[in-house]
């Protein structure tokens, strides 16, 4: 013949499995839960404390008399009159008295509320998933020596049944809590590249001018000083001798300007596209340097680069165009590939030499590395540089390689 205590106790068990379904989060669990819990544990006052993944603070969930520790969350654990259970050194606490228990009160201990409001009889049973303590079940009367050790079974009975909501509700918070902090880093991340992006956008548009100007006003003052200079020397009176340094230093300082002039306005670029600047700037680079050395341009990117948005596609030719100064300049190649490929929903871009290697190059570079990083990072594209594993000659050789998403409603956003 059953019980019918036991009976009565199994029905509240039942109970409290079909309350717990449907609850998505800690207080409509403790609040529906509550009364039958006082069935089998009667009780004024009862919390529910969940650690936190990082296992150094907890969070209190409370019925019945309202307390301080769930006004203030989370609270560092080592601060909770409860640790000893919530590391795992105790399997169960119960108290007579916890008003005057020392286990309660120690040097730091945010033991208040049991002053406060009286709480007398304590019971407190770990919420274990999988052999980890995750958080404890608390229940406290205002009256002296309540509980027993039957008391302590029926509550880890019901800490049994709660433990698993509050391992998948814990998992859950965690996820979104950590959802909403990376939208938030990625917004602000966004934001601040927008800005940048803008930035960059206004300081190109008056590189530009500055370029423009020079060379409708400064380029055409030298012009003109240098023809006077060149007339000069026909007259008896003047001596072209001490005239044919100034007009070669003249000479130089226009062919320097011109230089600055096509850097800050890539006309190229503009009227014809990125891939024809590139190679533009490519074979003029190398014709200028003086030096004998091979080049190629390689352009499998389809129709990628028409598509882009203006910011973006001057982003790429400056990084591009600074990869291969690297290359001519500092690097003492003999051979420079640029190629542009289209894998998968990416643009990808490399610059490859078989010069000096990436450490000497790096070196005589300044900010120029970090300068093509920055860029990149603007227009979201992976940057990467390293050795050329394509060139056989041991320790030389650098391979700079530009990642760009094609998504182009994206960039078009930019």
């Amino acid at each position: 013949m059953l019980n019918p205590a036991r009976n009565s106790l199994f029905d509240r068990y039942l109970g409290i499995s079909r309350l717990l379904a449907g609850q998505l989060d800690f207080t409509s669990i403790i609040k529906s839960v509550a009364e039958e819990i006082s069935h089998i544990i009667p009780h004024d006052h009862m919390d529910v404390c969940i650690k936190m993944l990082d296992g150094k603070y907890h969070i209190a969930y409370e019925s019945g008399l309202d307390t301080a520790w769930s006004q203030h969350p989370p609270a560092l654990l080592t601060g909770s009159p409860i640790r000893t259970l919530l590391s795992g050194e105790v399997d169960f606490l119960l108290s007579a008295d916890a008003c005057t228990d020392p286990r309660f009160h120690f040097e730091g201990a945010f033991s208040s509320p049991i002053i406060d409001l009286s709480l007398r009889s304590r019971l407190h049973v770990p919420l274990k998933v999988q052999g980890d303590v995750i958080g404890a079940l608390s229940c406290s009367s205002q009256q002296r020596d309540c509980y027993t050790v039957e008391d302590v079974e029926n509550a880890r009975a019901v800490a049994d049944l709660l433990a698993p909501y509050f391992f998948a509700l814990r998992a859950a918070e965690q996820a979104k809590r950590s959802a909403v902090i990376e939208t938030e880093a990625r917004a602000r991340e966004e934001g601040l590249r927008f800005g940048a992006l803008k930035l960059t956008e206004a300081l190109e548009a008056e590189r530009q001018r500055i370029g423009m100007d020079l060379h409708d006003q400064t380029l055409a003052d030298l012009t003109r000083l240098t023809r006077r200079m060149e007339r000069l020397t026909d007259l008896p009176s003047v001596s072209g001798d001490a005239l044919e340094p100034l007009c070669r230093a003249m000479q130089q300082c226009m062919h320097d300007l011109r230089q600055i002039i096509e850097e800050a306005k890539p006309t190229v670029l503009q009227l014809f596209g990125v891939a024809e600047a590139i190679e533009n700037h490519l074979e003029r680079s190398v014709r200028e340097s003086g030096q004998a050395i091979e080049w190629q341009m390689l352009d499998e990117s389809g129709d990628s680069l028409r598509e882009l948005n203006p910011t973006v596609a001057v982003a790429l030719f400056r990084i591009v165009q600074e990869a291969v100064n690297n290359a001519i300049r500092h690097g003492q190649s003999d051979t420079i590939i640029v190629r542009l490929t289209r894998r998968d929903s990416a643009l990808c871009i490399e610059v490859e030499d078989d010069g000096r290697g990436l450490a000497d190059v790096r070196e005589m570079a300044g900010h120029g590395i970090d300068n093509m990083k920055t860029r990149a990072r603007l227009i979201a594209a992976r940057f990467e540089i390293g050795r050329n594993p394509a060139c056989r000659r041991e320790g030389r050789g650098t391979r700079m390689r530009l990642t760009l998403p094609t998504d182009h409603a994206r960039l078009a956003e930019i």
